[in-house]
């Protein structure tokens, strides 16, 4: 496999397919076989001048061709379990679209079913691949902003009210795997509760929070929005030793980095004196806006999966960290039907030996 380019074929036509393939024609190491979708005019038209790539309407045609090595899978959440295991069971690697699947319990079936036969199972969590997330991860993972204190991140704009799920199983994924990405491994996720709104009557939540009870104390905090007709992608991590602002609408200065806050001092004495009396202190220094080597996340996010295809390990965003992101959605859905009330989430390392070993 390492000698000769990877098989790859793409499933699904609709809204993200495209990006699918045109990225997987420029990927070294990776060759198009196919677009399959339902709607075989619809694969031909996006397929174009790929005069080389098939278009098929057949999903067993293509995992019955032993030319395709591996999948991209851009279906509904609903449809990932049955197509992503029958990839699998075929005995290709599979790269799948946000969510894993529909509930916790079917991704902890395509997981089981990945590492059984010893396959990679990769999330297409795109952000993870961006530059300032790359960057992000490397400076609060390196202890570049001391111990994590919160995390905020607000994403919402005027976007399309999803049929089938509500904001925060569409957008929150986004920002859920961010943090899972960027956090250090001894800073976990523990309790979820989420607040969720239907102003327009579409019958699901289309405004959202989602706050985040972390392990050593530190908070992280979520808002999604479908309806606001002003888009923001910001995000802040606050360090106990430096602040980090990303913008992600600001391409020429994505990240600011801030060696200002607050800082705790012991107080000495008992005296009248303010100075003996006072526990913080403010720090006012300088703010940074690193350089960042812009590339496309999308063609980094492809790469990351053929490498780790090719070098027989596993990639950035595994099927574990899909776990992961499904099992704050499913406590944060279990938290608004629950007005709002604090839900344990699960951690997948407790899952059975067969899934999290």
């Amino acid at each position: 496999m390492s000698r000769t380019p990877i098989g790859l074929a793409v499933i699904g036509a609709g809204y993200w397919g495209p990006n699918l393939v045109r990225n997987a024609q420029a990927t070294p190491g990776m060759r198009l076989e196919y677009l399959c979708d339902l709607d075989v005019e619809r694969a031909r038209k996006v397929l174009g001048a790929y005069s080389t790539v098939r278009a098929s309407g057949s999903l067993e045609e293509v995992l019955a061709d032993p030319a395709v090595h591996a999948v991209a899978i851009a279906t509904p959440a609903a449809t990932h379990l049955q197509v992503a295991m029958a990839a699998l069971e075929a005995g290709k690697h599979v790269l799948v679209e946000k969510p894993l699947a529909a509930t916790l319990a079917e991704g902890q079936q395509l997981v089981a079913a990945a590492r059984r036969r010893g396959l990679t199972l990769m999330l297409d969590h795109t952000y993870c691949y961006t530059a300032a997330v790359q960057h992000l991860r490397e400076l609060v993972r390196g202890g570049g902003i001391g111990k994590v204190q919160y995390l905020d991140s607000v994403r919402i704009n005027l976007g399309l009210v999803q049929p089938d799920v509500d904001v925060l199983w569409d957008l929150a994924p986004h920002d859920l795997s961010i943090f899972l990405s960027i956090l250090p491994d001894d800073v976990t996720p523990i309790a979820v509760a989420a607040h969720g709104s239907d102003p327009i009557g579409a019958g699901r939540a289309c405004v959202a929070h989602l706050t985040l009870q972390l392990t050593g104390g530190a908070m992280a905090h979520v808002h999604v929005n479908w309806l606001s007709p002003t888009k923001i992608r910001t995000m802040v991590i606050g360090g106990s030793a430096r602040t980090v602002v990303w913008d992600d609408l600001q391409p020429a200065q994505r990240l600011s980095i801030y060696d200002r806050g607050v800082d705790r001092t012991d107080s000495n004495g008992n005296g009248d004196d303010a100075r003996t009396r006072a526990i913080v202190s403010y720090r006012t220094g300088d703010m940074v806006a690193p350089a960042l080597n812009e590339k496309e996340a999308l063609r980094t996010m492809m790469a990351e999966f053929a490498a780790s295809i090719t070098e027989g390990r596993a990639p950035l965003t595994d099927g574990i960290s899909g776990l992961r992101v499904l099992s704050i959605l499913e406590a944060a859905s279990a938290s608004l039907a629950q007005g709002g009330a604090f839900m344990p989430v699960l951690d997948p390392s407790e899952l059975p030996e067969e899934v999290s070993a």
